[in-house]
C-alpha cells in the first residue's frame, strides 16, 4: 500500500476546483494509455462540489465520457430519485451534463429495486466481478481514481469506526445497518475492494475534519478511524483545505498550494 501525500489548499472552493482539475489530467491520461478508466465516485458537500467544479470547465471535454465507467464507493439505501442518494446528487452536479454510456454508469440499488440491502450489495458485487480483468487484483477493477470524502469521525465511505464492516476481508461490498449518520441502512465497498484501487484520493475541508485527518495520517488503527486504512495500491493522495489540515503532524510532508 502507498503512503500518503498531503496536498492542501486554500478553501473549500479552490480545493473542488483543484481536484476537479487534477481529475480530468489523470483520466485523460489513463485512457490515452489504456483506452478507458475506472472512477469511483463520493456524496458529501466537497465530493459533488467536485463533480460541479468538474462540470463548469470546458476542459472536461478532453475525458472520453463514454468510455469511462463510473462507480461509487457507497450509497444511502434509499429510493431512485432521493435526493439524498449519491446518485441523485452526481447526476445533477455531472451526470446529467455529460455524454456518459449508461450501460457505464454503475448505480448502487435502492429499494425501489425489489431487493433487499443485501441483496443489492450481492448484486452490486456481481457487478464488480463482471467488470474485473484477469491483471486486476481481485473481484473488483482496478480503479483508476476512488474518491472518498471522510467524516468528523473519520469515516470514509460508509465504513464507521467500530461497525462490523470494518472487519470484513472477503465480500467487496456489505450492506451497512445501523450506521450513526442517517440513513441508518446504506451500502458500502470494503476495505478489500477499496484496496484495489490504483489511486485513492481522500477530499476533506472544514476545521471539524481536522483532528480525523491527523489521527489518519499518524497511523491510528483503521478500525478506530476508517480513514487510517484508505490506501491506494499505487498513490494515496490526502486534498485538504487549510482548515482540514490544521492538526496535521509536523513530520509530515505536505504540498502547500497559493
Amino acid at each position: 500500500m502507498s503512503v500518503p501525500t498531503v496536498i492542501v489548499h486554500r478553501d473549500a472552493d479552490l480545493l473542488a476546483q483543484a481536484v476537479a482539475a487534477r481529475l480530468i489530467t489523470r483520466l485523460v491520461d489513463t485512457q490515452a494509455a489504456r483506452g478507458s478508466a475506472h472512477l469511483v465516485l463520493t456524496g458529501g458537500t466537497v465530493g459533488i462540489a467536485t463533480l460541479a467544479a468538474l462540470a463548469g470547465t470546458p476542459a472536461h471535454d478532453a475525458i472520453d465520457w463514454r468510455a469511462l465507467d463510473i462507480w461509487w464507493g457507497d450509497e444511502r439505501f434509499l429510493p431512485t430519485g432521493d435526493p439524498e442518494r449519491n446518485e441523485t446528487g452526481a447526476r445533477l452536479a455531472l451526470l446529467d451534463k455529460v455524454d456518459v454510456d449508461p450501460s457505464r454508469v454503475h448505480v448502487m440499488p435502492g429499494p425501489d429495486s425489489g431487493l433487499t440491502a443485501e441483496q443489492a450489495a450481492e448484486g452490486y458485487a456481481a457487478e464488480l466481478a463482471r467488470a474485473a480483468r484477469p491483471e486486476d487484483h481481485g473481484p473488483v477493477p482496478s480503479f483508476d481514481v476512488l474518491l472518498l470524502g471522510m467524516g468528523p469521525d473519520g469515516h470514509v465511505a460508509s465504513l464507521f469506526p467500530g461497525q462490523p464492516a470494518l472487519y470484513e476481508e472477503e465480500r467487496t461490498v456489505v450492506a451497512v445497518h445501523g450506521s450513526p449518520k442517517p440513513p441508518p441502512t446504506r451500502l458500502s465497498l470494503t476495505f478489500p475492494a477499496l484496496r484495489a484501487a490504483r489511486e485513492i484520493w481522500v477530499v476533506a475541508a472544514g476545521a471539524e475534519k481536522a483532528q480525523a485527518v491527523h489521527l489518519a495520517l499518524a497511523e491510528a488503527g483503521p478500525f478506530q478511524v476508517p480513514a487510517a486504512g484508505a490506501r491506494g495500491r499505487q498513490r494515496t493522495l490526502f486534498l485538504l483545505d487549510r482548515a482540514a489540515a490544521a492538526k496535521i503532524p509536523a513530520t509530515m510532508g505536505r504540498m502547500a498550494s497559493p
